[in-house]
C-alpha cells in the first residue's frame, strides 16, 4: 500500500498540540491594520486553537499528524 500524502499547504499553516488539537495563526492581520480597532489588533495576537468542525477538515489533509 503506498504512503498517504500530506497537503503541503496544511503542514505549513497548522501544528498539532500534544492533546491532538490543531493550532493555527490568527486570520486577518496581514494588511489594513490602520482601519482595525486597537482592541481587535490586541485580541488577534498569537495563535488560536481551531474549533472541532474545522479541526476535522484539517486532519483529513494531515494523515500522519495524530
Amino acid at each position: 500500500m503506498p504512503k498517504m500524502k500530506t497537503k503541503s499547504s496544511a503542514k505549513k499553516r497548522f501544528k498539532v498540540t500534544a492533546n491532538g488539537r490543531i493550532k493555527a495563526g490568527q486570520a486577518g492581520k496581514r494588511h489594513g491594520m490602520i482601519k482595525r480597532s486597537n482592541k481587535q489588533i490586541r485580541n488577534q495576537r498569537g495563535s488560536m486553537i481551531l474549533a472541532e468542525g474545522d479541526e476535522r477538515l484539517v486532519k483529513i489533509h494531515m494523515p500522519y499528524a495524530r
